[in-house]
């Protein structure tokens, strides 16, 4: 079962993943992008308005190049971030107009990004939620910077809900969920979600 965690930063995303790997050991942990490639990797990469072409971009495709390892329903993996992830950044960014991410540039990554979610079986959309709120951890690497988180994910919001972009393939797209409420609660959210998954292509 391949499932990616998507949504803005600071809402409980990467909790998901360590929660699902601690409950499911047989599952791979694929993580974060920007942790691979700038905490543990050769790249600087920033945020908000000062981020650039060359650093969402390099995330965006090393996000792609990791889906595509997992060709097969069951490859047991879960992903800290979804190529979808990197629309939206990069589209906060273009709001901005203060680098060289522009519109355009955001509608080029779509395609990419569309055809790469034919290899996940579950996209588990974590909104912002005013019924239940998640703290700001100051970790000294996420932003802490509620106007950012809540921009971001209103544009996610866009994406999932309204299909802004249209980004699901048409065949084979993967099965887009929300979780919501307390940790427990969102593992439970995503066990339902793929039992429904395996019913639904189980033959007869």
């Amino acid at each position: 079962m391949r499932i990616a965690i998507s949504g803005s930063h600071s809402l409980g995303k990467s909790t998901v993943v360590n929660d699902w790997v601690a409950a499911q050991p047989g599952f791979l942990r694929e993580e974060e992008p920007y942790r691979a490639l700038g905490i543990f990797g050769p790249y600087e990469i920033k945020f908000r308005e000062a981020s650039t072409r060359l650093q969402n971009g390099i995330q965006m495709y090393y996000n792609i190049s990791r889906i595509h390892r997992y060709s097969s329903m069951s490859d047991d993996v879960i992903f800290d971030r979804a190529p979808v992830d990197y629309l939206a950044y990069s589209q906060y960014t273009a709001n901005q107009a203060t680098t060289d991410i522009d519109d355009a540039f955001v509608a080029s990554m779509v395609p990419a990004v569309r055809e790469s979610l034919d290899h996940l079986d579950i996209l588990a959309f974590v909104p912002l939620s005013e019924a239940w709120p998640v703290a700001m951890e100051d970790d000294g690497i996420r932003p802490v910077d509620h106007a950012y988180r809540d921009e971001v994910d209103a544009i996610f919001k866009e994406i999932y809900r309204e299909g802004r972009f249209d980004v699901m393939p048409r065949e084979q797209a993967p099965r887009l969920i929300e979780l919501v409420g307390p940790a427990e609660q969102r593992l439970e959210q995503l066990k339902s979600a793929i039992f429904d998954f395996q019913q639904q292509r189980e033959p007869g």
